[in-house]
């Protein structure tokens, strides 16, 4: 049996670049239907702040991490994730190899954060994607960043005049904007899978609460809240979760790195509930296990709601169900194998739940 919560993983104060205190992220998380909740802010590890917070009966475990990157490098590139390394890692943000070395060294998890990260020139924003892949190391990928999706949106307007319109629209309408990660990060991924690597995906809302204001207008773009309803992580726990924050961010991590866990867009529909498992003549496994048959596996599928499904292994779709709760499939073939799953929302259909992988071995 296993226990699922679900969390959001990137997030910003007033610390770094974002506009709200701990406490403040907190509550929204609360107000979100969160279990879980890491801080990032931008290279700086603030400390003390982690616990449970509550909020009347409901409850929020906060956890602080870091969002690591080379500050005096122009353009920036090579954001990195990191959880639980317990100390700052910033002046080692010039050289991402021995960053990530110093995160393993301290037993600590490590993810690319917005792999892909288009430029948006009306509003002076660079391409912020990771570009030093011969690095090893990592934990993972944030293959779906809410704030790097919308500021893709913008990628091809070259004045601020086309682009008001459509800023206007969706300040106001924001959950219009996602649609699913970047086709170039999930195509990373499945190569590195394919390369036999095991990489553990995650998503994440890159959330600020920036204020903005045009004339008599003013609108914060985009409120945590919000924020933490839409593009989370769910974790998968052999254990629950027993209320002591100690404790329990172990249990939270641990299932982290070993991909125990799934990308869901929480928006549309709560994808609490989703599985992936695997039934061989060695065992049972779950997303970000290994199983070894020489028979066959049987691949299990479930979704909370009838959604369009898809099976994938090493990036290659070898089955799908139009509308479907629930799929079986005998994988005779080694891979990494993975599940997607899409419904229609808001008058176009977007991406819904990314599962990690299940290993199989011959």
């Amino acid at each position: 049996m296993f226990y699922e919560y679900a969390g959001n993983l990137h997030a910003h104060t007033i610390y770094s670049d974002g506009h709200g205190l701990h406490a403040d992220l907190a509550r929204a998380a609360i107000h979100a239907g969160l279990d879980f909740l890491v801080v990032t802010d931008h290279n700086v590890y603030v400390s003390g702040v982690d616990g449970y917070y509550t909020l009347g009966e409901r409850k929020v475990l906060l956890l602080a991490g870091e969002e690591v990157h080379d500050q005096i490098r122009e353009p920036q590139k090579n954001h990195l994730l990191v959880f639980e390394a317990g100390r700052e890692l910033a002046p080692l943000a010039p050289e991402p190899q021995r960053l990530l070395d110093a995160v393993r060294e301290a037993e600590g998890l490590s993810f690319i954060a917005h792999p892909v990260d288009p430029a948006a020139p009306t509003f002076n924003e660079d391409d912020l994607s990771w570009v030093d892949w011969e690095v090893d190391g990592y934990v993972g990928l944030e293959i779906w960043n809410f704030m790097s999706e919308f500021k893709g949106l913008f990628a091809r307007f070259r004045s601020l005049l086309r682009a008001l319109p459509v800023v206007l629209f969706y300040a106001y309408n924001p959950s219009f904007i996602a649609r699913g990660p970047f086709p170039e990060a999930l195509q990373r991924w499945d190569a590195l899978l394919a390369s036999g690597k095991r990489v553990v995906a995650i998503g994440g809302a890159d959330a600020h609460a920036t204020p903005a204001s045009l004339g008599p207008l003013r609108r914060v773009i985009f409120p945590y809240d919000f924020l933490f309803r839409a593009v989370n992580t769910h974790v998968l726990t052999s254990e629950p979760l027993t209320g002591e924050a100690a404790t329990d961010r172990k249990r939270i991590f641990h299932s982290l790195r070993c991909g125990h866990c799934f990308v869901g867009y929480d928006l549309p529909a709560s994808t609490r509930g989703f599985r992936f498992s695997a039934q061989g003549d060695h065992g049972q496994a779950i997303m970000g296990d290994s199983i070894q048959s020489r028979f066959g596996v049987t691949l299990q599928m479930h979704l909370p709601r009838r959604a369009e499904l898809r099976l994938l292994r090493d990036g290659e779709v070898i089955a799908s169900w139009a509308s479907s709760e629930a799929a079986v499939y005998v994988a005779d073939a080694p891979g990494a194998y993975r599940v997607e799953a899409y419904l229609d929302y808001r008058g176009r259909r977007r991406a819904w739940i990314f599962s990690n992988p299940i290993y199989v071995h011959g």
